[in-house]
């Protein structure tokens, strides 16, 4: 499940999207670098460049190698120039650099995902975004088998409503996201609690055998389809297209402090042209303070904290991945373009 789908081809767009700024090499970075088991792409880039975002810029196909455009643990990644500028190309079998200036570009997979797949996984199979309707209306659990208040994998539960589909999932309500400053309905969180397969219908009382569950099932919590959607990890990191700023709104776990690797709904969707590999840098808020001299309540400008990237984008919102944070974020920091 762990593919990158990583086409060259994009580098065109970024190099347009980024004509402002260029990579920039990290003082201590690597001449080699063998890959492990666990790296990321995000995780590589950043032993070369002060902005992993950048790596589609400097990664350089060297077609004498099997499969260049693949990163799979154990190869061997070399630090080259070619016409002054810096390039990263997999290194020959024999330890010895070759380099052809012929472009070849083509949609690849490879194991090495763009960043930790465990830190989103449950939110790119099932759970959603959802308006208060849809929820509202999908059929509700109304108890276990022998009366049972809570069950899990294995379990049998029966439902009432109009059956969504065989095989389905069970959702809860949970988060209700509103912009912090129209007070607009962005959308509801529908949780992934389990799935199961209908087994029988009885008017509209369905029999449902759980197959698996990531907590326990409870009374009221409702059936939906279940998207059965493939785990993506083609994230091509890229800047927005249009400038963009909002707020985080929400994170995963009801932390109240945001660190890296942590999820976080933002109040920016693809209605603004936000879309999944999209790269934001986080602003922390400044400090309210009063002059001394004035009486006034003055708020200190904010400061670039961190760095995320969007994986799930919605029409009004979107999920984050918190990838780089050199201090505690918060809920209410800005996002804007990096």
């Amino acid at each position: 499940m762990r593919k990158l789908l990583y086409a060259l081809a994009a580098t065109t767009l970024l190099i347009t999207s980024w004509a402002h700024a260029a990579p920039e090499l990290r003082s201590d970075h690597p001449e080699r670098y063998t890959v492990v088991k666990g790296d990321t792409l995000w995780d590589i880039s950043a032993r070369f460049l002060n902005n992993p975002w950048y790596w589609p810029e400097i990664w350089h196909v060297n077609p004498q190698v099997a499969n260049p455009h693949l990163i799979y643990p154990g190869d061997r990644l070399a630090l080259v120039y070619i016409d002054g500028k810096p390039r990263i190309t997999k290194v020959a079998s024999n330890d010895v650099v070759k380099l052809s200036p012929k472009v070849r570009s083509e949609p690849i997979d490879t194991p090495i995902p763009a960043i930790p797949l465990d830190a989103i996984g449950s939110f790119l199979t099932d759970t959603r975004i959802v308006s208060p309707e849809e929820i509202n209306g999908a059929p509700y659990v109304l108890e276990g088998e022998d009366g049972r208040i809570i069950t899990g994998a294995g379990d049998k539960i029966y439902a009432r409503g109009e059956k969504p589909a065989d095989k389905i999932g069970i959702f809860r309500r949970s988060k209700e996201f509103r912009d912090p400053d129209t007070g607009e309905f962005l959308g509801l969180e529908a949780r992934s609690i389990a799935r199961g397969d209908v087994v029988r219908e009885n008017g509209d009382v369905l029999t449902v055998n759980l197959t698996s569950s990531n907590e326990e099932v409870r009374i009221g919590d409702r059936l939906m389809v279940s998207e059965d959607r493939r785990l993506t990890t083609s994230f091509v990191p890229s800047a927005p297209s249009e400038d963009i700023e909002g707020q985080m709104i929400a994170v995963d776990g009801g932390v109240s402090q945001i660190g890296q690797f942590d999820v976080v709904a933002i109040n920016r969707g693809t209605r603004e042209g936000l879309e999944a590999g999209n790269v934001m840098a986080v602003l922390k808020s400044g400090n309210l303070v009063r002059d001394p001299v004035t009486g006034e309540t003055i708020e200190l400008p904010s400061e670039r904290a961190g760095l995320l990237m969007v994986f799930q984008a919605y029409e009004k919102m979107s999920y984050g991945l918190v990838l780089q944070a050199s201090r505690a974020l918060t809920v209410g920091d800005k996002v804007t373009n990096p």
